[in-house]
């Protein structure tokens, strides 16, 4: 039975999202705060959390980047705030969806199911269980990523991507191919939050020269043994 946390500061949405999860088979855990939602995702084993935006002592962003720190499970924002740069700032600290209020919970719940799909399909495909390229190496079984040896941390969405471009270096993807390799085919993913997810890996990386924009064509890895 999977795991989920739901964290929200209305008990309202967190028994409605309770209702509609369990039906589904899964196991709900909850918090009404930041700190108790902290709390459970150090204590327990998850795997998805729904997390509100705008909760008392730790805010959703502030409670993200604490989950990131320790964890790349699929986590899906929950919020009222709809302004594209509160999306973008959510997708760009490690969100792997967003979902904005009021809001349909059974495209909720499909978006749960798709989400933690592609996360144990990540770890259980049948693809090298370690994918080398130059000086990095991707551990597909454990979902994570080193450099010359040493961790990078990154978000699920991040290794989903990643896990396309290091397993065919110096091919070209268009922003399409890479929008269902890193969040699924049936969901609709902004041009900016591609944009986004790349800029953050070539950081994390170390440089534009990791992933390059081919003009009018798409995206390409190009391989580095150093740097």
């Amino acid at each position: 039975m999977y795991r989920i946390l739901v964290a929200d500061d209305e008990k309202d949405v967190i028994e409605l999202l309770r209702l509609y999860l369990e039906k589904d088979g899964f196991e709900v855990l909850s918090a009404e705060d930041g700190i108790t939602a902290l709390g459970i995702a150090e204590s327990e084993k998850l795997d998805l959390a729904i997390l509100d935006v705008m909760m008392p002592e730790l805010n959703g962003f502030q409670l993200l980047k604490k989950i990131r720190e320790k964890s790349n499970i699929p986590v899906i924002m929950l919020t009222a705030r709809v302004a594209s740069s509160d999306k973008v700032l959510g997708l760009d600290i490690g969100a792997d969806d967003y979902v904005t209020k009021p809001f349909d919970p059974l495209e909720l719940c499909a978006r749960v199911k798709a989400n933690i799909r592609r996360y144990h399909s990540s770890v259980a495909e049948k693809a090298p269980s370690v994918i080398k390229a130059g000086c990095l190496s991707l551990d597909a079984e454990k979902c994570l990523l080193f450099k010359n040896d040493r961790q990078i941390e990154i978000t699920s969405t991040e290794f989903r991507v990643l896990q396309l471009f290091m397993a065919n270096p110096n091919r070209v993807f268009t922003k399409a191919q890479i929008s269902a390799a890193g969040w699924g085919e049936n969901v609709f993913v902004e041009d900016n939050s591609i944009m986004v997810t790349l800029s953050k890996l070539r950081s994390k990386l170390g440089g534009e020269g990791w992933i390059k924009n081919i003009r009018g064509l798409g995206y390409r890895m190009e391989i580095q043994n150093e740097g």
